[in-house]
């Protein structure tokens, strides 16, 4: 129980005798099975660590689990891009579109009365998607630099709906 937490706390003070080969000291020691594994490879806490990273990952899975189920006796579907006829939500423009929309919605003040961060947007979105925007400062910086057409996924948005009311229209 010290060395977990130790290890919840982030302490550091301990580390040349917990993971330096070499630097066992018995007395902080609690499992000597450490000493059966390959000495050049092993220290005597490094196992300790990954059982604890293993449960704690355990445990993470199980809660979301036990999330899922309750919203699925709630009648809520399981994710949030899932339809009620099963059928999933994708993004099928480019992950530079949804960049440009994420930033044009934030610039709008459209989400949290513009309050919401550039990047918790890019992860609800992927979230949504279920993909990786990658690093979506970067990107709006290539968007900034296009010559023609900065806004270029904003400006077919616009030109589309304007065709399809026109179309409804007539």
């Amino acid at each position: 129980m010290d060395f977990i937490k130790y290890y919840r706390e982030g302490s550091t003070i301990l580390d040349e005798f917990y993971f330096l080969r070499g630097k066992d000291k018995i007395s902080l020691v609690s499992d000597t099975s450490h000493f059966y594994t390959d000495a050049e490879f092993s220290t005597s806490h490094d196992n300790a660590v990954a059982k604890i990273m293993a449960y704690d990952l355990l445990v993470d899975h199980y809660i979301q689990e036990l999330d899922d189920l309750r919203d699925l006796s709630y009648g809520k579907s399981r994710k949030l891009n899932t339809l009620a006829n099963g059928d999933r939500l994708s993004w099928t423009a480019s992950k530079t579109d949804l960049i440009e929309l994420i930033y044009a919605l934030q610039a709008s003040g459209a989400i949290k009365s513009g309050t919401a961060g550039i990047k918790e947007m890019a992860m609800a979105c992927e979230s949504i998607f279920e993909l990786n925007l990658g690093n979506v400062y970067r990107t709006f910086l290539e968007i900034r630099e296009r010559k023609i057409d900065q806004t270029k996924f904003i400006d077919r948005l616009k030109s589309t709906l304007l065709q399809r009311m026109e179309e409804t229209d007539g």
